[in-house]
């Protein structure tokens, strides 16, 4: 019978809202053999995750999720199989997070000159134990009413070309991936499509992480069609990159995404996880 896993999931230490014991219980029920715990700039659920997976049988890959500014564009750079107790990767991965914790606080400034009543404080408030994304911000406007759903937030004020964007400063994705090779882990371009950059700007920007040592790239992904996989599949292999593949599993957050199976045609072999961890870079 075919194994399959998820290697893009979040817990409720980003901006999911799963606790990573709770993700693990649902891999169970979902007969899931393995899945990567991706959190957005920390590894903080890693060690719960690790626990619990021990317990109930599911292989739990350490992984992280850096997200990176290149030409004004926010791209992501998954990290799988980090040594998190690496001590130059937890100390260079403090800096990055200091890149985000500027980034919230000229945000909330944006947001406050657009009339919403936030702060740092009413930030901490409601979300203490997480490390801050733009989700937290939309989930804060739909709290206090200012928008009706997670997607008007950002269309609104969030999202890339909204009135209350800010781009992370001086965090490039050349240096997410020296950070994840310094934690041992395997580099990987997260949903390339969703930046919607041209086909030759695409090819550009993975032709430059090619050189800059990536590992691979998420050709499968939930929001992909049969072509947008094909088509990422050969931009993997021109580049001589692995294929990875994950839902991008928010829990409730993004409820119209399941954990393993995305919006309910994903299914990412095992196999792509025995390749990708490879210490080589044959394919």
């Amino acid at each position: 019978m075919p194994e399959y896993i998820d290697l893009h999931v979040h817990s409720n230490c980003s901006d999911g809202t799963l606790s990573p014991a709770e993700l693990v219980q649902y891999a169970v029920q979902k007969g899931l053999k393995a899945f990567a715990l991706t959190d957005h700039d920390t590894t903080d659920g890693i060690p719960e995750a690790l626990e619990e997976g021990t317990r109930l049988g599911v292989e739990v890959i350490p992984g992280i999720e850096l997200s990176t500014n290149y030409g004004g564009k926010d791209i992501h750079i998954v990290g799988l199989g980090i040594d998190i107790q690496d001590y130059h990767f937890q100390e260079e991965l403090k800096r990055f997070q200091n890149s985000r914790d500027i980034r919230n606080l000229k945000m909330i400034a944006k947001l406050q000159e657009a009339g919403i009543d936030i702060s740092y404080d009413s930030m901490l408030s409601a979300f203490s134990d997480s490390v801050w994304t733009r989700a937290h911000f939309a989930r804060y406007l739909l709290d206090h009413k200012y928008v009706r759903s997670m997607p008007e937030a950002f269309d609104r004020y969030l999202g890339d070309y909204a009135p209350c964007f800010v781009p992370r400063e001086k965090v490039t994705p050349f240096q997410a991936i020296r950070l994840i090779h310094q934690g041992k882990g395997a580099a990987i371009l997260a949903h390339p499509l969703l930046y919607h950059l041209s086909d030759t700007n695409l090819e550009k920007l993975v032709s430059e992480l090619e050189h800059a040592g990536l590992d691979g790239l998420e050709a499968i992904y939930s929001t992909n069609k049969w072509v947008d996989e094909t088509n990422m599949t050969h931009l993997a292999k021109r580049h001589h990159l692995r294929i990875s593949g994950g839902s991008d599993f928010h829990g409730s957050n993004k409820p119209d995404i399941d954990l393993g199976t995305g919006k309910g045609n994903l299914k990412i072999p095992y196999e792509l996880l025995e390749n990708l961890l490879k210490r080589d870079r044959s394919n």
